[in-house]
């Protein structure tokens, strides 16, 4: 099962599009899916404090600020062996 992780804050309204959006791609295909608010996390919001929500899928960043079904669809369905050095 894919794992999906949201990068967000409160009050972030590109955020809940972007949420929105995978939990409409879970309905049709199993994933887990992880929020990770950056308030939580120093490290985190250093990191992304200006630059949310970021979605990861499986260990991978595969978008910031906006995320379409289809992007997500196509993220989960990459083969990771094939991704990785000299696949």
């Amino acid at each position: 099962m894919d794992q999906v992780t949201l990068y967000t804050k409160p009050g972030c309204h590109l955020c809940e599009a972007v949420e929105q959006v995978i939990r409409a791609v879970a309905r049709r295909r199993p994933l887990e899916l992880f929020i990770r608010n950056i308030l939580d996390d120093p490290a985190d919001f250093a990191r992304y404090q200006y630059e949310i929500p970021v979605v990861f899928v499986n260990g991978a960043e595969v978008a910031r600020y906006r995320l379409t079904p289809a992007e997500l669809e196509a993220a989960m369905a990459r083969d990771p062996v094939a991704d990785g050095p000299g696949g």
